[in-house]
């Protein structure tokens, strides 16, 4: 038996007696091993997350694995970005020539314009790696702080919760938050209490501004599914309030999605979707709806700003799950019934 286990409490059950004596069972005598039905999800709240951490962590390392040095698809879009550089450079150099000898002052100011071109150009890039590295960061911060947690490393968890309060240093909303968690970082010894705390006061405060993003989303979306006159507005409403969307709880959660960082954060996000089902709780939903009489009582538009409402909220909550830079251990994920709750709601008096 693992020195960690605990007996299970056990019952001795006897089988009917013998006609020979009455200290003789005619049976066998038969243990029978209780098992408390709370056990398991006591272990696996105590042991560290939820069953959905492992598609979160999937999602978050394939949004931010690194591509291979060498492949063919890779190369050819390497060569033709080469050709277009080389043949816009050609193009900017032969312009430039041109206005020098048409003017020099007209060279002189081309010129001017191409270095500013170039500074900017080499600003941006440099701000779309540092939001890829730092998007890098959370996940990586994620999947340290639910192994942590999981093997109740306090040297781990200490380090890992002091980098969790970096990353919102420049934050002035988290200033309290953050100086509660220090002080308490130094009295508290074990490193599962530490991480818990951790999410308790700095993390659960920004899922509750994720959360009403989530619903004004929703509801945005649905009111203007209901109302607008034409598919292809709904379609680039919906589109938009996905991107504001997603771009809003990666902010929130510490990321600074540029435009190659937002490409890497859906590619998590459509994993993440993928992996967990888009509507994972499909049968549900449709059971929550029927139940609460909207689908028979709402006409088709209201029935599509309905289901419009609930795809953003799901996709919310997928980006949720894959910004947050600490896996949900001390409270449930919440679902699309907790922060789009209106979307359920009925007029029909019981």
């Amino acid at each position: 038996m693992p020195p960690d286990s605990k007996p299970r409490p056990r019952a001795f059950r006897l089988g009917p007696t013998s006609e020979a004596g009455l200290d003789k069972p005619a049976n066998p005598l038969v243990i029978e091993t209780f098992i408390d039905p709370y056990d398991a999800e006591a272990r696996r709240v105590a042991g560290g997350t939820y069953a959905d951490e492992a598609a979160v962590e999937a999602a978050q390392r394939k949004g931010v694995a690194a591509r291979a040095l060498f492949s063919w698809g890779a190369l050819f879009w390497s060569s033709i970005f080469g050709l277009i550089s080389l043949g816009a450079s050609l193009w900017l150099a032969r312009l430039i020539e041109d206005l020098f000898s048409w003017s020099p002052l007209f060279g002189l100011i081309g010129f001017i314009l191409a270095g500013a071109a170039g500074v900017s150009l080499f600003v941006l890039a440099s701000c779309e790696i540092g939001a890829v590295a730092r998007q890098r960061h959370i996940a990586e911060l994620h999947i340290g702080l639910a192994r942590a947690r999981e093997k109740d490393d306090f040297k781990e968890a200490r380090q890992l919760v002091a980098e969790l309060a970096s990353l919102y240093a420049h934050r002035p909303d988290t200033e309290r938050a953050r100086k509660e968690l220090k002080s308490l970082s130094q009295d508290i010894v074990d490193g599962r209490d530490l991480i818990d705390i951790a999410e308790r006061t700095l993390i659960e405060p920004l899922d509750m501004l994720v959360r009403h993003e989530i619903a004004a989303a929703a509801r945005r979306v649905s009111v203007v599914t209901a109302l607008a006159p034409r598919a292809i507005i709904d379609l680039i409403f919906v589109a938009l309030q996905a991107v504001r969307l997603i771009r809003r709880i990666a902010e929130l959660y510490g990321g600074r999605p540029g435009f190659l960082g937002f490409l890497k954060l859906m590619r998590s996000i459509v994993s993440h979707l993928a992996i967990t089902g888009g509507m994972a709780a499909g049968d549900s939903l449709i059971q929550q709806l029927v139940g609460h009489g909207i689908a028979a009582k709402l006409s088709a538009r209201l029935g599509e700003g309905v289901l419009n409402g609930l795809l953003t909220a799901r996709v919310g909550l997928s980006a949720m799950a894959v910004c947050r830079p600490l896996p949900f251990a001390t409270g449930k994920p919440p679902g699309v019934s907790d922060v789009a709750p209106f979307l359920f709601k009925s007029d029909k008096k019981d």
